[in-house]
């Protein structure tokens, strides 16, 4: 196992890496919408915090040389259900027609009070 720290992603606020590289396979921690600068949280709507969210998963899996198209399970934790049409409509976006397995669950709160947190697993290429 490999422990995996990105700079240019939002720093760990626990005792936590950004990801661990275990064989082929990467775990990434989950993502909240923070800011890697000033790490403060990006928007007021779910829509902008989901964006942020996955901006920051990009830079984590950037920083392993993956993209996006290499992840292939997601779980998304919303503060409120009823924001999932409108989550899942940025997402759709943002993963532009990749499909990753997923599961999406209702939360009492996420980290510094986030609307939406979400950690992936992804593969390295042979």
């Amino acid at each position: 196992m490999q422990s995996v720290y990105v700079e240019a992603a939002p720093a760990a606020i626990g005792p936590y890496c950004h990801a661990m590289q275990v064989g082929r396979l990467v775990f990434c921690s989950g993502q909240t919408p923070l800011d890697p600068e000033t790490m403060t949280l990006v928007g007021d709507s779910v829509a902008d915090q989901t964006r942020q969210v996955l901006t920051n998963l990009a830079t984590v899996l950037a920083g392993m040389g993956l993209t996006l198209a290499h992840v292939a399970k997601t779980t998304v934790f919303l503060k409120n259900m009823e924001d999932f049409q409108e989550m899942n409509r940025v997402y759709a976006e943002i993963f532009d027609g990749h499909r990753p397995s997923r599961t999406t669950i209702a939360v009492k709160q996420n980290p510094l009070d986030a609307l939406v947190e979400i950690e992936c697993i992804a593969e390295l290429p042979d």
